[in-house]
């Protein structure tokens, strides 16, 4: 691989700049054939999620891994033996600057502060893109992903894989089918705690000699290197210029379901009830109360949605509609006109009072594979269900929750529209600015 020194930003901006203009011809060109050979793809991060999409978008027998880049390259040594044939890069935008005319597609599984750069950039270039949730780190990137998408018109997937198992497609049909009525109120929760108390560490250590930590920090500012897994690679998801808490980490899966099912849109408030987070960190728990506009599927003109995380849980009235079973660790509870839907995550949906729907007929509902409807519809066969146009709005409102667990007790009001709050302070969090040299026209 020729040396990064040779590469500039300018070079990279450059390279966006001129192959915009050919973008709809290496869309079109995908189309244009009934039977594309292969989808020619570019993978960002290989360990982890990275790891996991790669080895289900492999399984698809038109799937072909040009190249790959992963800031680390202790952690992407699993992914270079098992691709060889793969180019790998440690800077992303060398990859775009030299792969651009050999991609189709990529896929994006960073840390969540380089969700967006990487993907506008990709999608400025004509691919489509698979992306890890959260979408983006914050709600103005989630919004121009979002807009991006639809105006080049791009086949786009997020990476909430339990969206097309069969559980959730089931408790989607049910409480459509109205088998507990119109929905009255939803409630949501996870037993995980992605948030830290402490404050920030003292001290600078030395970085692996696998690590390009400049490029790790990407639009982030820069500071020293903490070990011992502080930020990289266990425990960014609890940093606040890195990660999005337990609400950003599981928040895009569970409120899948409850947005899919009752046809949500934006919420027009948010409240947090929980700790604020310190200056670095994630708060440890949390608890949202959202007002969203009600549906064809709710009981009321609004619809009260709450969730819950670390040792936050729905209240005990809510709780004994279980009647007395043990609630999972994870899931929603949906309470309806006529009966209460339990959703763990993830397994099959149960209805309550038990009495009353001992006998109810589940839906038969398979299987579908999530990466594979992707490579699909890039080849031109069928759609995606997880695309930006649904998962955008679906991230935004969760990322509201983390603005407004900034400013406890205080009712939020939310313009979706103007992508704006009622409140100047909290604006503040909804478009950051990115580091010079290291700006995405658009977002930063």
């Amino acid at each position: 691989m020729p040396s990064s020194n040779h590469f500039s930003r300018r070079q990279f901006l450059k390279a966006v700049g001129l192959t915009t203009a050919a973008a709809p011809f290496i869309t079109s060109r995908l189309f244009a054939q009934s039977a594309p050979p292969v989808l020619r793809h570019a993978s960002f991060g290989v360990g982890g999620m990275g790891w996991s999409d790669l080895t289900q978008f492999s399984s698809h027998p038109q799937f072909q891994l040009v190249a790959m880049c992963d800031v680390d390259t202790h952690r992407s040594e699993a992914a270079r033996k098992k691709f060889p044939q793969a180019r790998f890069y440690q800077d992303w935008r060398e990859l775009l600057d030299r792969e651009a005319g050999n991609i189709d597609s990529v896929n994006v599984a960073t840390p969540d502060h380089m969700h967006a750069p990487i993907a506008v950039s990709a999608m400025q270039l004509g691919k489509h893109v698979y992306g890890q949730k959260p979408l983006a780190h914050d709600l103005h990137e989630v919004r121009r992903m979002t807009e991006i998408a639809r105006e080049k018109r791009l086949i786009t997937q997020m990476g909430i894989q339990i969206h097309s198992a069969a559980a959730y497609r089931v408790a989607v049909r049910m409480l459509q089918d109205g088998a507990i009525g119109q929905i009255k109120e939803v409630h949501s929760w996870c037993f995980k705690s992605w948030g830290d108390t402490a404050p920030l560490p003292q001290r600078q250590d030395p970085v692996p000699a696998t690590l390009n930590w400049d490029l790790w920090l990407g639009v982030c500012a820069r500071r020293p290197f903490i070990g011992e897994g502080y930020y990289h690679p266990e425990n960014w998801r609890k940093r606040l210029d890195f990660g999005t808490g337990t609400f950003g980490d599981m928040g895009c899966h569970i409120f899948d379901p409850v947005f899919k099912a009752l046809e949500l849109t934006a919420p027009t408030s948010v409240r947090s009830e929980g700790v604020a987070p310190n200056e670095w960190n994630w708060a440890l728990n949390s608890t949202i109360h959202y007002q969203f506009p009600g549906t064809k599927y709710t009981a009321e003109r609004v619809l009260p949605v709450t969730w819950y995380d670390g040792e936050a849980k729905p209240p005990a009235e809510i709780i004994a509609l279980l009647e007395g079973d043990k609630p999972p660790m994870t899931g929603s509870i949906f309470v309806g006109t006529a009966g209460t839907l339990l959703l763990p995550h993830v397994s099959k949906p149960v209805l309550y009072p038990d009495a009353k729907f001992q006998n109810y007929e589940y839906p038969n509902l398979s299987e579908v594979d999530h990466w594979g409807s992707f490579i699909d519809a890039c080849l031109g066969r069928g759609q995606t269900s997880a695309h930006f146009g649904y998962a955008g709005p679906l991230t935004e409102a969760v990322l509201l929750g983390g603005v407004a667990s900034r400013f406890p007790h205080t009712t939020l009001k939310w313009n979706t529209a103007k992508l704006r709050f009622d409140s100047r302070k909290a604006n503040r969090y909804v478009r950051r600015s990115y580091r010079r040299g290291w700006r995405v026209k658009g977002l930063g």
